[in-house]
């Protein structure tokens, strides 16, 4: 505060009334502190506020995609049980797929002095690396494994993923084969495993022969309407992708009340192993995500990095294709 203070050219007292939007200073030099403060990337320490000092932290933020995603609550649950061994909670926020809502979170987050972060959106904005640089906190990126993390990266790839799908669909001898996704405005992680499926066709030289991608939260109905949208459209399909298994799972039922038959009239394979799919009365074509491995893996690297403990930048989290009686 008092950096920001010296550079708008007013008192610290004057710097904290407009930090505190409380009365006694012009908008003029509101507009002159708030400039400083971008500049700096300067975050107010709500642990000193709160307690007159410097604390040590035992806050761990978390953010994910959606609070109401089924597969990241298995994520969440694993990460906050290994978390809390260690004695620290969890403070949990949603991105929504959006870099721009994940540096609004982190900026509030920080503000706090949380002795690490636990992130899982796949892209981040300039500002948010840059504040996340300059505090110098340990960062574990999960999920989707990046190669330049901006501290670890615990996951897996998901454009392998769906390449692997690819592959397997057309060694199942599927040549018509189409794609239901979801979150068309804010594409996630199902966008990049839809790019590795549609690459392993495109080696082999067969095209994607039609898509429904809607503007709309995955689910099971999602499923379900975006399967009726994509058939009524492209006519005979041997054989459909879907974003994960809850829309696969839709896809299923439309196709039983249309008395189409799975896998003998078309083929489905989804992605995540959720839960849901194993009440089916078939087994589903998917993809095996061990959630429960990965929360504990990014938990325990963080707590090793915040102990100043040796701790692997990269670490890989398996996946497994799980051929089912649907495909």
């Amino acid at each position: 505060m008092a950096e920001v203070a010296k550079a708008a050219g007013v008192s610290k007292m004057t710097a904290s009334r407009v930090l505190r939007d409380v009365s006694g200073f012009s908008e003029e030099t509101r507009d002159k502190v708030m400039r400083e403060v971008e500049r700096l990337g300067y975050v107010p320490n709500r642990i000193a506020a709160a307690f007159g000092s410097e604390q040590t932290s035992t806050i761990i933020g978390v953010s994910v995609p959606f609070l109401s995603s089924a597969i990241f609550g298995s994520v969440l649950d694993s990460i906050n049980g290994a978390l809390a061994k260690f004695g620290y909670q969890t403070m949990i926020g949603a991105h929504e797929n959006s870099a721009e809502t994940e540096e609004v979170w982190i900026k509030n987050i920080l503000s706090w002095r949380p002795a690490g972060l636990i992130l899982s959106c796949h892209s981040h904005s300039a500002t948010t690396r840059e504040l996340l640089k300059a505090h110098g906190i340990p960062v574990v990126e999960i999920w989707n494994l990046n190669t330049s993390p901006i501290d670890m990266s615990v996951g897996f790839n998901h454009f392998d993923c769906g390449y692997e799908m690819g592959e397997y669909m057309l060694g199942r001898g599927h040549k018509r084969i189409g794609y239901v996704g979801a979150d068309a405005e804010t594409p996630g992680l199902g966008a990049l495993r839809r790019k590795g499926f549609v690459s392993a066709l495109k080696n082999a030289s067969v095209e994607l022969t039609s898509e429904e991608i809607l503007n709309d939260k995955s689910g099971f109905y999602a499923g379900f309407y975006a399967t009726e949208n994509l058939l009524n459209r492209s006519g005979v399909l041997d054989a459909i992708y879907y974003q994960d298994d809850n829309m696969a799972i839709g896809g299923i039922f439309y196709c039983q009340s249309r008395g189409i038959s799975v896998p003998e009239d078309v083929g489905i394979a989804g992605w995540g192993s959720m839960e849901a799919a194993s009440i089916l009365p078939k087994r589903l074509t998917t993809t095996v995500v061990s959630t429960q491995a990965l929360g504990k893996t990014a938990a325990d690297a963080l707590i090793a990095r915040v102990r100043g403990e040796p701790q692997e930048d990269l670490v890989i989290t398996p996946t497994r294709l799980a051929p089912g009686n649907t495909v």
